[in-house]
């Protein structure tokens, strides 16, 4: 008996997890966002070059090279290689000591190194400048103690020295080469490890001829962002009279009203950004080490006991005491023995400005970074990547620089604007656009929305490319699979990129000390003003209530990090 067959049902074709034809609305929007961030950046490099030609401008810019310019350079060399070596010594121990030894402590100083990072290093500079100062608590005891009566009796450094910040941006800085070398570590092969331990090579030979070599691409990429905020730094430097490119941009612009001497400043500040980042690229291209992977054993750690142990915890504590808990509590006596001064009207307004600004930019910021993110999911072709990669160079740019790529523009354009509406109205427009909180939120975008960026992406990597295959097969277009399926896996992602984003506004200073709108202060801003009277105890509010918020995106890092570990991601 012959059985009837069934027709044979064809599967439909399975959709392409990354299909090749992005849709024109999302690569229209990719390509603008792009651009638009990548506008400042643009600007800075066009101007410096269109005005290369005109005579004022040429005068200003040989009196500038001829006066402070080798003073720029020189001094922004000084501290690039003073904090270099700063960050790469206090970075690399600590982060040797906790991943490979154990001693009394390793585990809590684990996620305890990474506390600094939340202090800006302006807050160190008039906190320590007060504590230091000759008149301070330190200077005072000594003298007491040992009968001084005046200055020429002793000797103290000052702390309001190219020395001094060195050694500021040291202690503030070094969690990113500590959080980059200590990954490194960690992840090392086992077998190359153990293999050096078998041919004799104690805990210091290990680290110096296998360890160090294995993590020295992640030790680079460390350095570079700390010299990057290094060179986009204002507060610090301009407190203790070092003059560098940022601030000789910030007195061009407004001290001697020069804005195509500013330009060109910029310029060569981001020839600095794109050298540095051209030698840290190049650094690991020119050795490759290789390691094996899939050894899931631990690592047996090095036992350290006695002065060992001692000096082990010493090294990890002493960081974390001078850069965070110190001035710290510094800014907490100083506040409550000053409450009715510190937390006034003025204070709440100050706050308010801040958190308006620090919410607004964190909720485009996430908005902007999702489509960025999201475009290159969909087609990771050359053009949206070239895209994504623009949107994220302002973190490598100076806020400084920023500044003067954004107020270029904006001012031609109101210029513009406002000549038409008096041609053709009779009255002038004035300006619309330049110093307002549109431009000054325009300006954290472009500074900050790399965080952003990097952040959702991640988040996205983990998500299985068979969710986006399902959601296409029920019928669903990229942007109804984004909002159903991606954007619910992706709370938490977008709660850390906002809540990064969030931070770095409320602690941002050279850009907002440019473009922020006439009589629209800040935290930080108020905080420069203060410092800058001598007014540091009215500063300490504002100072302390930046360093509180600048400690829960390094909670929730660390958080992170030690989940990430736990569960294997």
């Amino acid at each position: 008996m012959i059985r009837p067959q069934s027709p044979k049902l064809k599967a439909p074709p399975r959709p392409s997890t990354l299909p090749m034809g992005l849709p024109s609305g999302w690569s229209v929007g990719v390509l603008l966002i792009a651009l638009l961030v990548a506008t400042p950046l643009l600007a800075v490099i066009l101007s410096a070059f269109s005005n290369f030609g005109d005579v004022a401008a040429g005068d200003v810019w040989r009196h500038l090279a001829a006066t402070v310019l080798p003073s720029y350079i020189l001094n922004s060399l000084a501290l690039m290689v003073g904090v270099g070596g700063g960050v790469l010594l206090l970075g690399v121990s600590t982060a040797w000591l906790v991943a490979l030894c154990r001693f009394p402590g390793a585990r809590l100083f684990e996620w305890a190194l990474l506390l600094p990072l939340a202090a800006p290093s302006y807050l160190l500079a008039y906190t320590y400048t007060d504590f230091l100062d000759y008149f301070g608590p330190v200077q005072t005891q000594l003298r007491t103690l040992f009968g001084w009566e005046t200055a020429a009796a002793y000797w103290f450094p000052d702390v309001r020295s190219l020395g001094g910040a060195i050694v500021l941006f040291s202690l503030v800085l070094y969690p990113y080469v500590y959080l980059l070398a200590r990954v490194a570590f960690q992840e090392q092969s086992l077998g190359v490890l153990e293999a050096s331990r078998s041919l004799g090579c104690n805990p210091w030979r290990s680290f110096r001829t296998v360890a160090l070599p294995l993590a020295r691409p992640a030790i680079a990429a460390g350095t570079a962002l700390a010299l990057m905020e290094t060179l986009n730094d204002f507060g610090t430097v301009d407190y203790f009279s070092v003059p560098t490119f940022t601030t000789g941009i910030y007195r061009t612009w407004f001290g001697m009203g020069e804005r195509l001497a500013a330009t060109q400043l910029a310029s060569l500040l981001l020839l600095f950004i794109i050298v540095l980042v051209a030698l840290e690229r190049w650094s690991r291209r020119q050795v490759r080490y290789y390691q094996s992977v899939g050894n899931s054993r631990s690592l047996a750690r090095f036992e350290l006991r006695g002065i060992r142990a001692i000096a082990a915890c010493l090294t990890c504590a002493l960081p974390i005491f001078l850069g965070l808990l110190l001035p710290g509590l510094l800014l907490l006596w100083m506040t409550l023995t000053n409450l009715d001064k510190s937390l006034n009207r003025e204070f709440f307004e100050l706050a308010g400005h801040s958190l308006l600004l620090a919410s607004i930019t964190a909720l485009l910021g996430i908005g902007l970074a999702l489509i960025l993110a999201y475009g290159a999911r969909l087609q990771p072709g050359a053009g949206v990547r070239l895209g994504v990669q623009m949107a994220a160079l302002g973190y490598a740019i100076p806020g400084a620089v920023i500044a003067v790529g954004i107020l270029v523009p904006l001012g031609r354009f109101d210029n513009a604007l406002s000549a038409l509406a008096e041609r053709w109205l009779g009255t002038p427009t004035g300006l619309l656009l330049s110093g307002t909180i549109a431009a000054l939120i325009f300006a954290y975008l472009v500074r900050f929305l790399a965080i952003a960026i990097s952040t959702l992406q991640a988040g996205l990597a983990k998500v299985r490319p068979t969710l986006d295959d399902a959601s296409r097969c029920l019928g669903n277009s990229p942007t109804q699979t984004l909002i159903q399926v991606h954007a619910p896996l992706l709370s938490g992602s977008l709660l850390t990129a906002a809540t990064l984003v969030f931070v770095d506004v409320m602690k941002e200073l050279p850009a907002t000390l440019v473009i922020r709108p006439f009589n629209f202060d800040t935290l930080a801003v108020r905080v420069f003003q203060y410092a800058s009277d001598e007014r540091l105890v009215d500063a300490a509010a504002p100072a302390l209530a930046i360093l509180l918020v600048g400690i829960v995106p390094v909670v929730l890092l660390s958080d992170r990090i030690t989940k990430s570990r736990k569960y294997g991601e």
